[in-house]
């Protein structure tokens, strides 16, 4: 018997098929691209996520014996469909999309910011849900009187194929400020007030069966009707899970387009900066972090020079410790965490005639370093207990988590399997069919420790680092206004 993991990402959507000892037996991906209809707007197609869900389970599934299917995806998105499940306009996705501010600034004044953060777990800003249902509200009426419930990726999928209309408690504490953490249920008044005609969904947790797979899906799939279908997350928790990074101490760093931070534990906290929420398991609770821009600033690199990944990765190497004295500021779409500044835009720093593509590889992975270091530092001010850092995705295969071990002084775990969110998803499958323990299926295979003299070298840099946006910061702002003319 084998599981089905499918994960709905910024970039492509992947799926495994995985036994129930953990191995995988086939993986597929299928790539998209994201549609930005102007600055600072970042949609997609729901229809899309289904079409690729159903294109890699008629591929993985094909003479498989399929157990349970578990679902992953990007977000906070929201993706508002009327009375008959049909989009009444494209995706808007997680924090990337920062349309929204003037709705986070007038909901700030209405309901009190302090009082968000205190019910909510998190500052309001454009990473929340609540804020992109209110824009939908009030600038484009036509789409939102017709809506009726909100779907995120997970949500998409569990729908098509069971007919169940859920949202795990995870994904609803980053509807912000629809959701009240303390009493892990949706918040009434507030939800009546932000999202007015839209019938919000029963709650449950992550990896609990959401219903089975109806015969019409069965149909578009070629999955067996009836096979039980878990509830799923958003596509960072179930990394988490993947690697086992969900305990109390916890830290995951997600590399991929964006990087996203983790920690968790066993009492809720709130902080300045970073998101609150629940966990993806009963009794947790986590402060979380993310980057807007992380391996996108070194994919933008790539295309602009014309280079592939294995030239520009020996040619970073070859720059080494420091890129020969520049440094980069990664808020080439404006930036989540810590600094929750969707007006905030990339610099580089210390640029000659000298430099070259290099160089700039290299500042682009170390700028993650010292953005993950500063998310870090933060964290830890917030009361968080760092005990154990653990590193996932498909940034882990290359140099970058030696750079950002030796940029923060920290070891990073890596595990046997770190595909991510689509392996997550099916280990939460498992988990329907019998016990699916992560060390067993997903042991340690190897600890990436700090190197003594590259970190003494980024000790140097690291306050330059931290000096560059309240250097840039109101020079940003005014070309960052320019940009959305």
């Amino acid at each position: 018997m084998h599981v089905l993991g499918v994960d709905i990402g910024t970039s492509s959507s992947k799926g495994v098929l995985v036994s129930l000892d953990g191995t995988v037996k086939r993986s597929a991906v299928r790539e998209h691209a994201v549609d930005r209809p102007g600055p600072g707007r970042f949609e997609m197609d729901g229809g899309l996520w289904w079409r690729e869900f159903t294109e890699l389970a008629r591929e993985l599934g094909q003479d498989a014996e399929i157990g349970a299917v578990g679902v992953s995806g990007m977000g906070p998105c929201v993706l508002l469909a009327d009375a008959e499940d049909e989009p009444v306009r494209p995706a808007i996705l997680y924090g990337v999309d920062t349309r929204s501010t003037g709705q986070v600034e007038r909901l700030e004044r209405e309901l009190g910011a302090a009082e968000i953060r205190r019910r909510g777990g998190s500052d309001l800003s454009s990473q929340a849900a609540g804020p992109k249902i209110a824009w939908v509200a009030e600038e484009e009426p036509d789409a939102y009187v017709r809506a009726r419930r909100l779907y995120m990726p997970s949500s998409w999928l569990m729908r098509r194929l069971t007919g169940a209309y859920l949202l795990d408690h995870h994904s609803a504490s980053q509807c912000t400020p629809l959701y009240d953490v303390g009493r892990l249920d949706w918040h009434r008044p507030w939800a009546d007030a932000v999202a007015p005609g839209i019938e919000l969904p029963p709650l449950r947790w992550p990896g609990e069966r959401a219903g089975t797979i109806t015969r019409r899906a069965a149909a578009e799939t070629g999955l067996p009707e009836g096979v039980p279908v878990t509830t799923g997350t958003i596509d960072a928790w179930a990394e988490a899970l993947s690697v086992g990074a969900h305990n109390a101490g916890d830290l995951m760093l997600m590399y991929g387009t964006t990087m996203f931070l983790i920690h968790t534990a066993a009492e809720h906290r709130t902080w300045p900066g970073l998101w609150g929420t629940v966990g993806a398991t009963p009794g947790t609770y986590n402060l979380a972090g993310g980057m807007a821009t992380s391996g996108a600033i070194t994919t933008w690199l790539r295309d602009l020079v014309g280079a592939d990944y294995a030239e520009l990765l020996r040619e970073a190497e070859e720059s080494g410790v420091g890129a020969n004295g520049l440094l980069m500021l990664p808020y080439f779409a404006g930036e989540r965490t810590p600094v929750m500044d969707p007006r905030a835009r990339g610099v580089i720093a210390g640029l000659t005639l000298s430099h070259t593509r290099g160089d700039l590889y290299r500042a682009a992975l170390e700028a993650t370093g010292f953005a993950v270091r500063h998310n870090i530092e933060t964290l830890r001010a917030a009361g968080g207990d760092i005990r154990r850092i653990v590193a996932v995705g498909g940034g882990t295969r290359g140099p970058w988590t030696q750079i950002v071990s030796d940029v923060t002084g920290m070891p990073q775990e890596v595990r046997v399997t770190s595909i991510g969110a689509s392996y997550g998803s099916a280990l939460l499958a498992a988990g329907l069919v019998g016990e699916a323990d992560v060390d067993a299926w997903n042991p340690v295979s190897r600890v990436i420790d700090p190197r003594p003299e590259a970190v003494a070298a980024y000790r140097e840099l690291y306050p330059l680092y931290l000096q560059l946006y309240p250097s840039t910061v109101s020079l940003a702002h005014g070309l960052a206004d320019r940009q959305h003319r």
